[in-house]
C-alpha cells in the first residue's frame, strides 16, 4: 500500500531542502578563505626604463613586482586571476589581468612575478618619475585588485577588490 504525500507536505519538504541548499552554499563560501598577498621579503620590486618602440613612441617602464602568496585553507586551491591597478607614487600607471593557474599547496605558500609595461605616452605624470628612477630613488608602489580563486569541485571564488601589494621599486641595474 502506497502512502501518498499531500501538496503541504511536499511544500514544506521542498522548503526544508530550499534551506539546507541555501546552508551549505554559505558553508561553503565560509569554506574558502583569501589568499593574503603580500611583497615577497628579499626580493626587491624592480623598474627597468624601456626604449622607445613602435607601442612606445617615448619609452616607458617595465615594472616587475615580487608577490608572495598564502594559501590559508586547509586544502589545496589555485590561484586563477589576478585583475587591478597599479599606482606607482599614487599615479595610476597601468591595468593588470593576469590569468594564471598557479597551484598553491594546504596552508602553504609560494612567489611569483607580476610583471606590467607602461608607456610614458599613456600616462604623461609619470614622465616626472623617469628622472627620479634614473637617479636611483625608489618609486612606491600599490597593487589594488581583485582576485580569483579556484576550489576543484566546490568551485571557483572571487574576492576583493582591495590592496594587493605594496611597497617601493627601484632601478634595476
Amino acid at each position: 500500500m502506497q502512502k501518498r504525500i499531500g501538496i503541504g507536505t511536499r511544500a514544506a519538504l521542498v522548503a526544508g531542502l530550499a534551506l539546507c541548499t541555501l546552508a551549505a552554499c554559505a558553508t561553503l563560501q565560509q569554506l574558502i578563505q583569501p589568499l593574503r598577498f603580500s611583497s615577497a621579503t628579499g626580493r626587491q620590486a624592480e623598474l627597468r626604463l624601456l626604449g622607445p618602440s613602435t607601442g612606445r613612441p617615448l619609452g616607458g617602464l617595465g615594472v616587475r613586482l615580487w608577490a608572495r602568496v598564502e594559501n590559508p585553507n586547509p586544502m589545496g586551491v589555485n590561484l586563477t586571476r589576478i585583475t587591478g591597478n597599479l599606482f606607482l607614487s599614487d599615479i595610476q600607471a597601468g591595468t593588470v589581468d593576469l590569468p594564471f593557474g598557479l597551484p598553491l599547496p594546504a596552508q602553504g605558500d609560494t612567489t611569483f612575478p607580476v610583471d606590467v609595461s607602461i608607456s610614458f605616452s599613456d600616462i604623461p605624470g609619470l614622465a616626472g618619475l623617469f628622472t627620479r628612477a634614473i637617479s636611483g630613488a625608489s618609486i612606491p608602489y600599490r597593487l589594488d585588485g581583485r582576485f580569483g580563486v579556484g576550489a576543484g569541485a566546490l568551485g571557483n571564488f572571487d574576492f576583493g577588490p582591495q590592496t594587493l601589494l605594496t611597497g617601493s621599486a627601484t632601478v634595476f641595474r
